[in-house]
């Protein structure tokens, strides 16, 4: 006989709910408020990040909305996610992070609601992204890693914090992919 608890139950429901799917179709919310899923646009390319606006990798804001700039209208969609997971980096509501992305770094690519990536909390996007059952499996080790996912729904590739979104690792296969 199983000895499940209901928590256990509702964590073995969410987690075999979203074995398989594809990153494209799970829920989200913008930063304000609005529910989504990243494939409602049809992108070519989607790059997923975990950020944060008090990190030593906070500057690669920058680097993703020069991707933005360059790649967005080719079909490349960046999906920032706050995360306050690491270090107690991000802090503030969601308020505060638009106002913070948008002056300090004139960010115009969308950024999304604060979520958890790691945990029993982890959101249903980074089960898909990081779970048991993903093809790039593991925990999120820090603030600003990225998942690169083609109009299919495929994930392309996982980069950590220290490659920086216009690397050449980067840029590389999102070439490839907008074309």
């Amino acid at each position: 006989m199983f000895n499940f608890n209901l928590s256990s139950l509702c964590s073995l429901l969410l987690i075999s709910s979203f074995a398989g799917a594809s990153p494209l179709d799970v829920k989200v919310k913008t930063i304000d408020g609005t529910k989504t899923t990243l494939g409602a646009t049809k992108p070519r390319v989607v790059l997923v990040v975990n950020t944060a606006s008090k990190c030593g990798f906070t500057r690669q804001y920058e680097e993703l909305q020069a991707l933005h700039e360059k790649y967005g209208e080719k079909g490349l969609l960046i999906a920032g996610f706050p995360c306050n997971q690491f270090g107690g980096q991000e802090p503030g509501t969601e308020a505060d992070i638009k106002a913070f992305c948008k002056t300090k770094y004139d960010v115009t690519f969308p950024m999304f609601s604060k979520i958890e990536v790691n945990g029993k909390k982890r959101h249903p996007l980074y089960e898909v992204l990081a779970g048991k059952k993903s093809s790039h499996a593991g925990d999120i080790g820090w603030n600003f890693e990225k998942f690169l996912i083609n109009a299919d729904g495929k994930i392309i590739a996982r980069f950590n914090s220290g490659v920086g979104p216009t690397s050449a690792e980067v840029t590389e296969k999102i070439e490839k992919l907008v074309k």
